[in-house]
């Protein structure tokens, strides 16, 4: 082992400036394998300083959870969630106002990932799962299992899978194909298409003035974000809701959903509605899977998968 050690540090170590010079000019195939394998430098060393959680998981009655990231980032959690409760139930704990990093890029919540509000309208849609029997905001609860965990690894989280975070950490796995959320079904929204589009990871070069030709559009989201689209679709309507149930409920219950990689999508891809993604070209880490579902990064598609999802 000690000896597989000294290999791997010395792999994956960085030279100084005379060292590279000479390497550069005295073995070049050498030197290209050093560029390669520098880029795994950061991942490497990050990984040695990990304090990796123990994988003998219990599988309790009750099995406990928190989580301070975007509601977003809690729907896909909890496939998850399911795996690891699977013998029993759930109880979920909001970690709230934690602070964010948006990396330059506006968000409604400003500079903290899970606002109390979120949380409050969090909790009917979690209640309202079969396998959580709990969902509140944390004060000193310990738990089981902390799903911010992810964020201590080295893996990039602009792209894969958002659902896979937690399956690195823990080891496990669970079908993505089928619905993993439930909500019920209001037949007043059955003709709508129902729109969601964040500022945040738009397409470029991305349209929905097509959209014009069709009726009954609603928009879900942030008032400033409909203001934004009802410049390009003025018959577009708006629909706040109280909570998130509410809106998975409407989302449940459309002809179709079209959205970019925001929360109302990841409420669409868990209940497996009738659903289009638009796919941010620098961080497609929301994978469509399943009956329903299909993704676009270029207009020609997206006005061919309208076309056929409502025909």
């Amino acid at each position: 082992m000690q000896k597989l050690q000294a290999v791997m540090e010395y792999r994956y170590r960085k030279l100084n400036n005379l060292q590279k010079w000479y390497l550069k000019y005295t073995d070049r195939p050498a030197y290209l394998e050093y560029k390669r394998t520098l880029r795994d430098y950061n991942f490497y060393h990050f990984t040695k300083k990990l304090q990796q959680p123990v994988i003998d998981h219990p599988f309790k009655e009750i099995t406990s959870f928190k989580h301070s990231g975007n509601s977003g980032d809690i729907i896909y959690s909890l496939p998850a969630v399911y795996e690891l409760a699977k013998n029993g139930k759930a109880r979920f704990y909001f970690d709230v106002n934690q602070p964010a990093q948006y990396h330059h890029m506006y968000h409604p919540l400003g500079n903290v990932m899970l606002s109390e509000k979120m949380a409050t309208m969090l909790k009917p849609l979690l209640l309202h799962q079969p396998q959580i029997e709990e969902a509140e905001k944390l004060t000193s609860e310990k738990v089981d299992y902390n799903l911010d965990e992810f964020r201590n690894y080295g893996f990039f989280l602009d792209r894969g899978s958002i659902v896979k975070w937690y399956y690195y950490v823990y080891g496990i796995s669970y079908d993505t194909s089928v619905p993993w959320l439930t909500a019920p079904i209001d037949n007043q929204y059955a003709e709508n298409i129902v729109i969601a589009r964040s500022h945040r990871y738009r397409q470029p070069l991305i349209d929905y003035s097509f959209l014009k030709k069709y009726p009954k559009k609603l928009f879900v989201g942030v008032q400033e974000e409909y203001e934004d689209m009802k410049k390009v679709l003025p018959d577009l309507e708006f629909r706040p809701v109280n909570d998130f149930l509410e809106l998975a409920t409407i989302i449940n219950s459309c002809r179709l959903f079209i959205g970019n990689q925001s929360f109302p999508f990841s409420l669409a891809e868990a209940l497996k509605a009738n659903r289009l993604l638009e796919t941010y070209y620098r961080a497609p880490n929301v994978i469509v899977e399943g009956k329903g579902g299909k993704d676009f990064m270029y207009q020609p598609q997206f006005e061919y998968m309208v076309k056929m999802a409502l025909r």
